[in-house]
């Protein structure tokens, strides 16, 4: 959950469940893995929508506050001693609690789990299985393995989410700020790859949400794209393409935004920039079509408060302050606007993989009217959206009200359907509403090259051939797309298959000097050309810090009857209605058109030119 969430009291129960939707149940069978994505919406292997109407299992992320004895349940979060496992399997069999699950109309399951549960060799303590015997003696892990076997047996799609290094309660000051706060970079990595081969063979295991709430840490904040230890955007962009190329090539890529950065003292920049810079540099994976971006909102945070309350806290309005209109545009802001833009280089789905309130014992009138509003809007953006937690406890009807399903120590259950919880009528209205449903129609893919700090190879198969410019940065598109566009300076592209019947057939030349430049045909007089051969277009290009260094030319079956040149030295050259977005932002840039292919690029040596790019030959296809 959000920054400093163990200051946050909410102490809210429900009670057995009597009532239950049997959509999810009915669902279950009626989906094929793996997962994929068509711009912004998720599709299944027939290419149907598959709509991620999900819960958080947490429990084998930890739940331990940090301090005292790990046995004692109340040094656990709310409580709740998850013994290191998905919570509850001390109090209901797996097989009740996964009906349950079924019941309340989900679809999918994000099961948190800790680096540190992957190594833990220490068995579970037969208390933690109480309700579950055949568990005792598995390690965490070995219980985790059984856990999303039998959830993908049911049906339901899991996706793994590496919630914290260690296995305790998130989210503050912890030691589990990012990926490499308690362990190194290479050490995640390692982990992961772990993780994606040890279920690629499971198709119902369908996703790989890489981190959760990347935020500061006393001393530093993450960042989105500068290239050092703390750069979210090119540690998540690489593990992301060592998962696809390395592990399993089936898994959905989550990629959630930068959850916190700043000191949430008034006067001081903080912030929660989500999924906002997402707009200037957008993730390229290897393969088209497998990246999810995901976002997390409470009430109790809001676009410039921590979530704190005491220590932390600001005059910063939260979520909950704000009026419907105002929520709904901020929403849109710093996460949704992902989804409802179409044809952009960030185009993905947005999954709300953590939003909650408290229970029956929840009569905050704000907070009530936040979660309200915030369903209504997950209905109107048709948004996939995964409830945090799914799982409590109950004592004499008195607990964690935040979950939608309770089990007391004698292993009865209280659930969100039992008629007094006052969420049950917004639940029902969300898992039940009728967004797209059926055949989702392919789209065109718009990919961003940034080869800002290194090599930006999203080519498998270019990856796999010898450096074609060593010492240089190299950009190459994904596989099946082209060049479209180049921005002046900054060093960015941009790739597409808009209007392309036929990608590239595998061979390639690296282009250096203009020997392919025909006589008469100077499209750039005074300048130098890098023009690919006759029916070869541009897949990539090379630089040596802002200057060109080379183009890769691609073979592919396009014809080569003449071209026009696009200038963009002197401002934006991307023509009326450009597709793909600003690729650069503050940058200027050229554009070849939808049914263009670029063929060549100018620059020039003059005195005082820095060799950037100044134009395009685009060609028809």
């Amino acid at each position: 959950m959000s920054f400093l969430k163990a200051a946050l009291v909410a102490v809210l129960l429900l009670v057995p469940l009597t009532s239950v939707p049997a959509r999810a149940a009915e669902e279950a069978a009626d989906w094929t893995g793996p997962l994929s994505t068509r711009g912004r919406w998720i599709v299944d292997a027939d290419g149907d929508r598959f709509k991620l109407r999900s819960g958080n299992w947490h429990g084998a992320s930890g739940t331990w506050n940090g301090s005292g004895s790990t046995e004692d349940d109340a040094n656990h979060h709310a409580g709740e001693n998850s013994g290191r496992i998905p919570l509850g399997l001390d109090r209901a069999p797996m097989a009740e609690i996964i009906a349950g699950f079924h019941e309340i109309g989900i679809n999918s399951i994000r099961l948190p789990f800790s680096n540190e549960m992957i190594r833990d060799s220490r068995p579970v303590t037969d208390d933690a299985v109480a309700a579950n015997p055949s568990l005792r003696g598995k390690t965490p892990l070995q219980v985790y393995d059984v856990v999303v076997r039998e959830l993908t047996a049911a049906g339901l799609a899991v996706i793994l989410n590496n919630h914290t290094n260690t296995t305790r309660w998130c989210c503050g000051v912890d030691g589990n700020e990012r990926w490499n706060t308690g362990q190194s970079t290479a050490a995640w990595e390692t982990d992961w790859l772990f993780m994606a081969n040890r279920y690629k063979d499971n198709k119902r295991v369908v996703g790989a949400d890489l981190y959760n709430e990347v935020r500061r840490n006393v001393w530093d904040d993450p960042n989105w794209g500068l290239g050092d230890d703390h750069d979210w955007f090119a540690a998540s962009q690489r593990v992301a393409d060592r998962i696809l190329t390395e592990a399993n090539p089936d898994l959905l890529i989550i990629v959630e935004g930068i959850n916190w950065t700043g000191i949430p003292i008034d006067g001081f920049a903080h912030e929660r920039p989500t999924l906002e810079p997402v707009r200037r540099l957008s993730h390229t994976l290897v393969d088209s079509g497998k990246l999810v971006y995901s976002a997390h909102f409470y009430d109790y945070t809001g676009p410039n408060h921590s979530g704190a309350t005491g220590t932390g806290e600001t005059t910063d309005p939260r979520y909950r302050d704000l009026s419907p209109s105002e929520l709904i545009s901020v929403v849109n802001r710093q996460a949704l606007y992902v989804a409802s833009e179409p044809d952009q280089h960030f185009t993905a789905p947005v999954w709300i993989s953590e939003f909650g309130v408290g229970g029956r014992e929840e009569t905050g009138a704000k907070q009530r009217a936040w979660f309200e509003n915030f369903v209504d809007h997950l209905i109107r953006m048709d948004a996939d959206f995964a409830y945090w937690p799914l799982v409590g406890w109950h004592e004499g009807r008195k607990g964690n009200g935040w979950a939608l399903l309770h089990w007391d120590v004698a292993g009865h259950r209280m659930g969100v359907h039992d008629g007094d919880d006052w969420r049950a009528a917004a639940w029902t209205r969300l898992t039940a509403a009728q967004g797209r449903t059926g055949q989702v129609a392919p789209v065109a893919d718009w990919s961003m090259l940034s080869p800002d700090h290194g090599d930006f190879i999203a080519s498998r198969w270019m990856r796999a051939r010898p450096d074609w410019d060593s010492g240089a940065r190299k950009a190459v598109c994904p596989d099946g797309q082209r060049l479209l566009g180049l921005s002046r300076t900054g060093n960015r592209g941009l790739c597409s298959d808009v209007g392309l019947s036929s990608g590239p057939t595998g061979g390639y030349e690296v282009v250096v000097d203009e020997r392919h430049v025909r006589p008469g045909q100077d499209w750039a007089s005074g300048y130098t050309k890098l023009q690919c051969p006759d029916g070869h277009l541009l897949t990539g290009y090379s630089v040596r810090g802002s200057a060109v260094s080379a183009a890769l030319c691609s073979a592919a079956p396009v014809g080569a009857t003449g071209g026009r040149t696009v200038w963009f030295d002197r401002g934006d050259n991307r023509g009326a209605s450009p597709k793909g977005g600003d690729f650069a932002s503050g940058h200027y840039k050229g554009q070849c058109a939808d049914d263009e292919y670029a063929a060549g690029i100018a620059y020039t040596g003059r005195v005082g030119s820095r060799r950037t790019p100044d134009a395009l030959y685009c060609r028809r296809m």
